[in-house]
């Protein structure tokens, strides 16, 4: 099993992994198959299903659903360009992406919201439609946006888990246990496996080059959002306050009085200002997901800026271990809101960061693998109930929750030696099969939990 560092971290723009960047790259595809088509296509119609309907609006599903059928894509958004890019499709009615004729898409009534039954194969599911100049169906398909911006068609989703159709990678492990016997075996750390598959793929330039970058997009994004100001868009009215706690902090650096518990306020403000930013529709990183992005980056950040000892060579291990563990939570349950609640999004998140945090405070496989259990295991059950459907409340406090637990998590297992009663493979599987049990209110449809329960007009 490879899923690749770069698949778990991806660059892309707010306010949501499987909702905005999900449809946007469905878009996409659906666009590369019109490319290769022996016909020409008159017109585009879109059907949101499921958690992409019932929270769409909210997630911006609607504005990522167009701008992906006019050939934009997360990795390269550019926002004025869009913005640009909607007030023409609005005025005309027509969609122009590269290499295709004009083709009719009217918003209002060519993206359709389908409130009944969820498609079968997940919670995120959409079909686009190619029409001919009479209006018929010329080509259809069905895309499942499966979190963390994965994108499958309804025969890829069927497929299963094991489509990797690249070379044999040198430590190709599925769960836990198998990647702490090859550490074993092999006597290399979690970092180090990762990074020789990494390299087996991709070489190692790219490899480098890469996870700096992603670095650059994750600490760019902290503090961009310890500068914002003002309210954030979606009619709640949210206001920013990583820059109001991030000054105070300052302000109180190097007073004999200020409370240990303190250190706390560090890692929320700086989750807190990620998804701030991820809010408010910004440039951020899915760690895994877009509703998760602040937890990776505000420990890593964390660790930087507070802890004796930390340099900056050590983040590319970091990064290496967390993509290890998030790839086993997604191979084996899910990172997905809409399909397991909020425990496989900021649950999964922590884990990574606790797992990377213990990694480099020089821990062993075995401590490594614990703090990712204690972190995913003190997020069992989580839901997802976002209010009015925007990536705000509970989301962005929740991170900064998260980054604190996985803190905590590296610590108590770099303070044991490994050994543990429950192992990481039986938390994952619990994860799953907790996703599956939880009633679907609760997972991303703004039906249930705080969703109704706080006012949000």
């Amino acid at each position: 099993m490879f899923l690749s560092v770069f698949d778990m971290f991806k660059v892309g723009v707010g306010p949501s992994s499987s909702h905005t960047m999900g449809p946007m790259v469905a878009g996409a595809r659906f666009l590369d198959r019109l490319r290769r088509a022996p016909f020409s296509a008159h017109g585009l119609k879109a059907h949101l299903y499921g958690s992409l309907a019932f929270t769409g609006v909210g997630h911006a599903t609607d504005r990522a659903t167009v701008l992906g059928l006019a050939g934009f894509a997360p990795q390269t958004y550019d926002h004025e360009a869009a913005e640009a890019a909607l007030a023409r499709i609005r005025d005309t009615g027509t969609v122009t992406p590269k290499g295709l004729p004009e083709m009719r898409f009217d918003m209002t009534s060519d993206l359709r919201f389908d409130f009944g039954p969820a498609l079968p194969g997940h919670a995120n599911g959409m079909v686009l439609e190619a029409l001919d100049a009479q209006g018929d169906v010329i080509l259809q398909e069905t895309y499942y946006s499966v979190g963390g911006g994965f994108v499958l068609t309804a025969d890829e989703l069927a497929a299963g888990k094991d489509t990797d159709k690249g070379p044999p990678v040198p430590y190709p492990f599925k769960s836990a246990a198998e990647m702490l016997e090859m550490a074993d075996r092999s006597g290399k750390s979690i970092a180090e496996m990762k990074r020789a598959n990494e390299v087996s793929r991709g070489g190692a330039d790219n490899l480098d080059r890469g996870l700096a970058r992603i670095w650059e997009v994750m600490n760019r994004c902290i503090d961009l959002g310890m500068e914002g100001e003002g309210i954030l868009p979606g009619g709640l009215g949210v206001k920013r306050r990583a820059r109001r706690i991030h000054e105070q902090l300052v302000a109180e650096r190097g007073v004999n009085q200020a409370a240990p518990h303190v250190c706390n306020d560090w890692m929320s403000v700086y989750a807190m200002a990620v998804n701030e930013q991820n809010a408010a529709g910004g440039q951020v990183v899915t760690a895994p997901t877009n509703g998760a992005a602040g937890v990776v980056p505000a420990v890593i950040r964390y660790w930087l800026d507070h802890v004796p000892g930390a340099t900056w060579a050590r983040i590319p291990d970091f990064l290496l271990t967390a993509a290890a563990i998030g790839g086993l939570v997604k191979y084996n349950a899910s990172i997905s809101g809409a399909e397991a609640g909020c425990q496989a999004e900021v649950g999964s998140a922590a884990a990574m960061a606790a797992a990377g945090l213990a990694a480099v405070m020089g821990g062993t496989p075995a401590q490594i693998e614990n703090a990712a259990e204690i972190a995913l295991e003190h997020h069992l059950g989580m839901t997802c109930d976002p209010v009015k459907g925007l990536v705000q409340v509970p989301c962005i406090e929740r991170n900064g929750l998260g980054a604190i637990k996985a803190v905590s998590a590296a610590s108590l297992a770099i303070r044991g030696d490994g050994t543990h009663l429950v192992p990481l493979d039986a938390v994952i599987e619990t994860m799953r099969q907790t996703g599956q049990d939880m009633h679907e209110k609760y997972k991303e449809t703004s039906l249930g939990g705080l969703a109704v329960n706080v006012p949000n007009c």
